[in-house]
């Protein structure tokens, strides 16, 4: 993040910025939007006490709740009604684009261009709404059997109640749908990104509070707090170098003859990333490993005795928690990548366009080849996934830390930044030629 801040201040001075009146605009539109979001997350839901769900949150952080109350910025914690987040969104789009693999008519949707990408956001749209009405209806039901050391937490159980929570909660996740495709459309950066990376990064300052209050209170040394932050940056460090990693494969266009003129005849690359699926292989490992504990947690002792014989087994910090989730994330790695890049898919637009890769030849043998590449740099990524991923869970478990940049959280955090810069960077770069039209114009009508 840091190259790519000092990259920007080098190419573009700050005039070129003041200048830039619809870059301004758009920064200042995102920024309420943002600011709209998290006012949003301290909205309650009608009839919930969120003390009580805050104290079960306290009492079962293990679970994956407390991990999706991480990417809501506490609003889950809270009980408001962003506090399904966005994530029923980003769970259709996962499932949109899996069964865009699978499915003919989808398939033949996809490459259709712009009409069928469009159609594709519509089925997201529907398919979102009817995840939130499942998971809203679930959280209303469980909301009225929990109790706490402050009473139960629904004042008035019964359908009024359900119906009121479930149009609270769907209501919020299209709310924050929209918000994030004006985002995308009238901002900068990834509307849906942004507002996952405004949730975690909400909780940073608290977290670094409580880092340093322990070191205040002798809890943790200072020189163990000193090397935790040294070895974060060089983390972020390591992220930012990963998630830019690509492999370049040639692609050379042959030269044809049209009549007296040869055209043609270039070569270019094609940019396949190290890490090409991104930070769904640890969010689906994290999601189905702490399945387990967050059933055993809130079922107040009344689990079947292999629930809690799993739950035991893959605690957080042992061994086979460790190892599961590491194949786990490998093993996503490989299937993620399989469905989003189809080899043999684009084997033959190459060759539909004249591209080949010299030494290969066209068709099958370029397939062959991509699957081969794709296949080696997936393995790499995969370990890298796993080696930030794993890191603070054996801070957590080896030294007790109560704050760390959790793997997923971080690649998401580098990642937003890193293309939020890149759009930044390429609207100053628009601006910079459009100032050189309207020069070389101006001086072309004064002669």
């Amino acid at each position: 993040m840091a190259s790519a801040a000092e990259q920007l201040a080098a190419n573009l001075n700050l005039g070129v910025f003041a200048k830039a009146t619809e870059l301004k605009k758009r920064i200042w539109f995102t920024l309420g939007a943002l600011l709209v979001y998290r006012l949003g997350t301290y909205i309650p839901v009608p009839g919930v006490d969120a003390s009580v769900i805050g104290d079960m949150l306290r009492q079962h952080g293990g679970g994956i709740l407390a991990m999706f109350d991480m990417f809501s910025g506490g609003a889950l914690g809270r009980m408001t009604v962003f506090a399904l987040n966005i994530m029923p969104y980003i769970s259709a789009s996962i499932i949109i684009q899996l069964m865009t693999a699978a499915v003919p008519t989808l398939e033949a949707l996809k490459k259709e261009g712009e009409a069928g990408r469009k159609k594709l956001n519509q089925y997201t749209r529907y398919l979102t709404v009817v995840i939130a009405m499942f998971q809203s209806y679930g959280i209303a039901v469980g909301l009225e059997s929990m109790r706490g050391a402050f009473g139960p937490a629904v004042v008035d159980p019964g359908i009024v109640f359900r119906v009121s929570a479930v149009v609270s909660l769907v209501g919020g996740t299209i709310f924050l749908m929209w918000l994030g495709e004006q985002i995308t459309a009238r901002g900068i950066g990834n509307g849906t990104s942004l507002i996952i990376m405004a949730g975690i990064v909400a909780n940073v300052p608290h977290a670094l509070g409580t880092l340093l209050e322990l070191g205040r209170t002798g809890a943790l040394s200072p020189f163990f707090i000193f090397l935790f932050l040294i070895v974060a940056v060089l983390v972020v460090a390591f992220v930012v170098f990963m998630e830019r990693a690509q492999r370049r494969v040639i692609v050379q266009y042959p030269k044809r003859q049209v009549g007296t003129r040869m055209f043609g005849g270039d070569s270019t690359h094609m940019p396949l990333k190290v890490n090409t699926s991104g930070v769904i292989p640890p969010i689906f490992a994290s999601s189905i490993l702490l399945i387990p504990a967050t059933v055993a947690g809130f079922s107040s002792g009344g689990a079947p005795g292999w629930m809690s014989t799993i739950t035991s087994l893959l605690a957080r910090g042992s061994w086979l928690y460790m190892s599961v989730y590491a194949g786990m994330i490998i093993f996503f790695s490989y299937f993620y990548t399989a469905v989003v890049f189809n080899p043999t898919e684009t084997a033959d637009n190459l060759k539909k366009y004249g591209g080949f890769i010299p030494g290969i030849r066209p068709g099958t043998a370029t397939a062959e080849y991509f699957d081969y590449v794709l296949t080696r740099i997936t393995t790499v990524g995969a370990l890298y996934v796993v080696a930030v991923c794993l890191l603070p869970e054996f801070l957590i478990s080896d030294y007790g830390l109560p704050f760390y940049f959790g793997g997923t959280s971080l690649m998401i955090i580098v990642s937003v930044t890193m293309d939020t810069v890149t759009q930044i960077q390429s609207h100053l770069l628009a601006h910079q030629y459009e100032g050189l039209i309207k020069k070389a114009r101006v001086k072309g009508r004064g002669r």
